[in-house]
């Protein structure tokens, strides 16, 4: 999920040098989804694990 929001954001970089400003606009608000999405699936997952007892 990081990997693709990293990759869009990227291309919306990409897309703004060379002119393209819709697309570099519709690139960027899919990278920002999905960093979004990407921290709040780890804030969960730091949750969640740090709620499990010792592993003995």
């Amino acid at each position: 999920m990081l990997y693709y929001g990293i990759v869009f954001l990227v291309l919306a970089l990409l897309a703004g040098v060379f002119g393209f400003v819709a697309l570099s606009g519709t690139l960027a608000l899919v990278a920002k989804i999905l960093l979004f999405v990407f921290l709040a699936m780890f804030i969960v997952s730091v949750i969640t694990g740090r709620r499990r007892g010792p592993s003995v």
